[in-house]
């Protein structure tokens, strides 16, 4: 199985052309195949330039709400300068999710924008969180709106946010079918934690594959089976380690072994 990195894990090697440049050539040396682009300034000629001279592919971006919204057809010539037809929204803000009325709106922009992609051959992709699988007013669920009632809309299926949100991953992938082409790998381990006022508690945290509790062979079963065709390693929290590549690098580590 190939795979690719979304480059928030490491966002702090990203921040300058160098250092971009520099990164995908070790990302690609490591057994990496090809980038999501995430995590600094969205520049489409620089990402252009790093991605032709390091030979790594940019497969899907998280660019803002308003550019999609606002400025689509910028934003796909922007991407056609690197290949990419995917088009990403990193997170509908938290308290935009909690209110109905103003949540639909919202989406119903975005299905709107993802049309126009549709039509011009890209693709639009949701990456959605755990608070998606919240219920407004105990009813519906922000998932299930999208998933019913905005086809244009596609998802990358977050193995983690699944997993947070209360639902089984592996059954709940195929919901997304055809749908579903890009995937975010990540897992999720529980840490104990003892906060600063003492308190101690057991957490959810995000983990290098296969160092936390997730059967990712059942799992990119279920993806390949919904037709996911990339699939990106994400650890949210790499950039906190002290060797944030290092994180990364046991990742794909443990996909050329055992996926």
């Amino acid at each position: 199985m190939i795979a690719g990195l979304n480059l928030f894990s490491i966002r702090n090697n990203i921040q300058t052309e160098a250092s971009f440049l520099d990164t995908a050539i070790k990302l690609k040396a490591a057994g990496y195949s090809y980038m999501q682009f995430s995590g600094a300034e969205f520049d489409s000629e620089r990402i252009a330039r790093v991605s032709k001279e390091s030979g790594m592919p940019v497969y899907l971006t998280h660019v803002p709400f308003d550019r999609i919204v606002s400025d689509t057809e910028k934003l796909m010539e922007e991407h056609s300068l690197f290949g990419c037809k995917n088009i990403g929204l990193g997170m509908l803000m938290p308290d935009i999710i909690f209110d109905e009325a103003r949540c639909k709106c919202e989406l119903e922009k975005l299905e709107r924008a993802a049309e126009t992609m549709s039509k011009n051959g890209f693709t639009f992709f949701y990456h959605h969180h755990q608070f998606e699988f919240s219920r407004w007013n105990g009813g519906e669920r922000p998932i299930d709106f999208i998933i019913k009632e905005l086809p244009h809309i596609h998802f990358i299926a977050d193995t983690y946010w699944l997993q947070y949100g209360g639902v089984n991953v592996a059954e709940f992938i195929p919901r997304l079918a055809g749908r579903a082409g890009c995937a975010h790998l990540k897992d999720y381990k529980i840490e104990f934690r003892e906060k600063e006022n003492g308190q101690k508690e057991f957490m959810p945290r995000f983990a290098p594959l296969g160092e936390g509790n997730m059967n990712f062979k059942e799992i990119v079963d279920a993806l390949k089976a919904a037709g996911t065709q990339y699939y990106f390693v994400e650890q949210d929290d790499a950039v906190e380690y002290a060797d944030p590549m290092a994180e990364v690098m046991r990742s794909i580590e443990y996909i050329k072994k055992e996926l």
